[in-house]
């Protein structure tokens, strides 16, 4: 069973692939309120559609970079009804290969969220944005936390997560000041947000499986996301948060 392609059934339903409901990112959209032709970034961009409402809304350029084909495939078809050619350039490749290419302070806009694994982790994730982001531009980050010290037993059905790997969500705001960032904004996923975004992952690959019983991977992907499943409501739901910060480049 490919990896990819189980996320992307998964996610085939929400419309952004994190758990921080819409209104609340769109509000932190709205601060920013980036002038046209303004230059925004996005790591690991999946379906690209908060760049593709970024130049819907405010005619931005955009650069998506994301290692998955399928995603940027999808994202292109999106876009293609929605907004002119050029606005987006996107690229598929290892961000942390993508990333070298470009020069310090070429974007007005940098954009991360639930993908902070592509650049090995927060730490190098907000270092490469301090490269590529202008003094003052605006860095948007979504990144995990723990609610509360996660137990052996989670970590293990997490695949040998280690409790290092997340910070708290405090943490996470004061790791970037440290870094010479300027906290403006946060959110944090809800009990309410986080039950959507986890019931509509769990419902589209049993849906899906429902409506295509002869796909050679159902069996793979329903015992995956019924074990998944089970993990987050004995224990993620209580103990592994979402947070989305809003920094500027100081």
């Amino acid at each position: 069973m490919d990896r990819n392609r189980f996320s992307a059934i998964a996610h085939r339903n929400h419309a952004f692939s994190n758990p921080i409901n819409e209104k609340k990112l769109m509000k932190m959209i709205r601060m920013m309120s980036p002038e046209p032709n303004k230059k925004v970034i996005d790591i690991g961009a999946g379906k690209s559609e908060l760049l593709i409402r970024l130049v819907e809304d405010f005619q931005i350029t955009a650069t998506a970079i994301e290692l998955y084909e399928g995603a940027i495939e999808e994202a292109k078809l999106s876009a293609g009804s929605r907004i002119p050619e050029g606005c987006i350039n996107f690229v598929v490749d290892d961000a942390s290969l993508a990333v070298q290419r470009y020069e310090a302070g070429e974007f007005d806009l940098g954009i991360c969220i639930g993908s902070t694994h592509a650049l090995g982790g927060l730490e190098p994730t907000l270092k490469t944005m301090k490269r590529l982001i202008k003094k003052d531009g605006y860095i948007l980050i979504g990144e995990g936390y723990w609610k509360k010290t996660p137990s052996k037993e989670y970590l293990e059905a997490l695949g040998g997560a280690e409790e290092s790997e997340l910070k708290s969500h405090a943490e996470n705001i004061l790791f970037a000041e440290e870094l010479g960032f300027i906290p403006l904004w946060s959110y944090v996923a809800n009990e309410d947000d986080w039950d959507d975004y986890e019931w509509l992952y769990s419902s589209s690959i049993e849906n899906y499986c429902y409506e295509n019983p002869d796909d050679p991977d159902k069996a793979a992907m329903l015992e995956r996301i019924r074990k998944w499943r089970r993990t987050y409501l004995k224990w993620g739901r209580d103990t592994l948060g979402f947070g989305l910060y809003l920094f500027r480049n100081d």
